[in-house]
């Protein structure tokens, strides 16, 4: 637990707030760095303006636990301070998430909140208070208070892979704590690595960003009597691979009308690999043999008419 003032030179106004050089405390507490200003109060609108200016925004409340931190540690304000939730269309909701505050999360006083005069949309926070330190409280937003801001520890921001997208979400802004980012990759490539990176409290992503990879498609050899040339921009039998296919002379290529293939983005290839088939002027061993006996009785057969038509000598 750390406590450390900073001066915040920066003259101006914040919706009609004379802003002038404030004192700003900061409190460290895991993943979040609490804020609150020692010169000046606010209404509602002018605090949380305000924070969005210097830090990230009004407090939202996580957990009891935090609650418990931040009685112990700020000082006690009579005009106590202004936290991240305020009616919107009848509900409680969290401004800085948009999210609508939930019954397991309420820690609102006894009675509250009780709406007097049809006006409290917006929440205090008792700070040391001697009766209920810690609960919350509905007030009138136009109300000064002290502005009780928030910064959230940040990670370094994340890239797209190369051949891919990331989209991230940012409830407590660009890369800060419980920020979270989901990797894809595009037609052809398969994420290698983890798919979703969070922001963690240390202020480091969960992982090593992931990249991707072109999809392999099964390797092809050239085939018997034949040649193979092919081209890879991603590597050896990888997506957009091609492959081309042509065979030796007294062959023909059978099974690929063009003798190209290409390897697709599901991992297979275009067509079958192509075979070499002898053509007709070049005959296999076997089929000379069975030529031969056939010209070998047709011979013996013409010689033997010859030899019945000739006159006996």
């Amino acid at each position: 637990m750390m406590c450390s003032p900073e001066t915040w030179g920066t003259p101006g106004r914040l919706l009609g707030a004379n802003v002038g050089s404030h004192l700003a405390f900061r409190l460290w507490s895991a993943a979040w760095t609490y804020s609150y200003s020692n010169q000046g109060i606010y209404s509602w609108e002018q605090a949380r303006n305000y924070c969005r200016t210097f830090f990230t925004d009004l407090v939202a409340i996580q957990n009891k636990e935090e609650i418990g931190y931040l009685n112990a540690t700020l000082p006690f304000h009579k005009q106590y301070y202004w936290i991240g939730i305020r009616k919107q269309n009848s509900v409680w909701t969290w401004v800085g998430t948009n999210k609508a505050l939930t019954k397991e999360a309420e820690n609102w006083a006894k009675g509250e909140p009780n709406n007097r005069r049809s006006n409290q949309d917006c929440v205090e926070i008792y700070i040391k208070r001697q009766q209920e330190a810690g609960k919350w409280n509905d007030e009138p937003c136009h109300k000064r208070k002290t502005a009780l801001c928030y910064k959230a520890v940040a990670c370094p921001e994340l890239a797209a892979p190369k051949s891919g997208q990331v989209n991230c979400s940012h409830p407590h802004g660009a890369s800060a704590f419980s920020s979270t980012c989901d990797f894809s990759c595009q037609e052809g490539f398969e994420v290698t690595g983890s798919e979703r990176l969070w922001c963690t409290a240390g202020g480091a992503w969960s992982g090593a960003p992931p990249h991707c990879k072109a999809i392999t498609c099964p390797m092809l050899r050239a085939p018997e009597h034949g040649q193979m040339n092919c081209s890879h921009l991603y590597g050896s039998f990888t997506f957009t691979s091609t492959c081309a296919f042509s065979c030796q002379p007294g062959f023909e290529l059978k099974g690929s009308q063009t003798g190209l293939l290409r390897c697709q983005a599901m991992g297979n290839w275009t067509s079958r690999s192509p075979v070499c088939k002898g053509t007709v002027g070049l005959r296999s061993p076997a089929s000379c043999l069975w030529l031969g006996e056939i010209l070998l009785v047709t011979t013996r057969a013409v010689v033997g008419l010859l030899q019945r038509m000739l006159p006996p000598s």
